[in-house]
């Protein structure tokens, strides 16, 4: 029997196999053998620490949303500054092209997310986390005296989030108008106009 610090790792080896397997394949199309081949294993292996593939399949969920958060948060951790963290947010609140890997994923569960409440609510932590990074960097901006708001935080934060989520959608969905570069343009205008200040991306 393996031990539990094995299980974990092989369990993340299998996690970030199935990733890659529903980037290529979408999340209905997806089988055992899929995430095995991504993984060069057998698909008995893959079913012995994954006893369902909807299981599999929520873990990815999980990660990606972690992942995905994390990134942005840890960044900002970085700045003092509210027009630097907000330029980091914007800069990393859209896919860096068709194939990016993180935010395919995410697309792809967060449809999955009609049919399945786990999923529905990984959906919504993520957009909760997302809108409160941005409530929170325009609420210190606020305090501090750099930024006056035309609307309040918590109404721009989600208005950022949605028009972030509907480029995003059109970058990998290869949609010739929609380019990464085009995406972050059109966030961006949109919270310099909330604030009435450049961000200098």
């Amino acid at each position: 029997m393996a031990r539990p610090k094995d299980q974990r790792e092989r369990r993340g080896d299998l996690v970030r196999a199935a990733t890659r397997a529903i980037a290529e394949t979408g999340v209905a199309g997806l089988r055992v053998r899929d995430v095995a081949a991504q993984a060069g294993l057998s698909p008995g292996l893959v079913s012995y620490y994954y006893r369902t593939l909807d299981t599999l399949v929520l873990d990815v969920h999980a990660d990606a949303v972690r992942r995905f958060y994390s990134a942005r948060r840890e960044a900002i951790d970085q700045l003092d500054d509210p027009l630097a963290q907000l330029a980091e947010l914007v800069r990393r609140g859209t896919p860096d092209g068709p194939d990016d890997l993180l935010c395919r994923v995410l697309y792809e569960l967060h449809v999955h997310a009609a049919r399945s409440m786990p999923h529905a609510a990984l959906m919504s932590s993520l957009w909760e986390q997302e809108v409160s990074l941005y409530e929170l960097v325009l609420a210190r901006g606020v305090e501090r005296g750099d930024l006056a708001l035309r609307s309040t935080p918590r109404e721009i934060a989600e208005a950022v989030v949605a028009l972030e989520d509907a480029v995003g959608l059109h970058v990998v969905a290869h949609n010739p108008a929609m380019t990464a570069d085009r995406a972050r343009t059109l966030v961006q205008h949109l919270v310099e106009r909330e604030i009435g200040r450049p961000l200098g991306c």
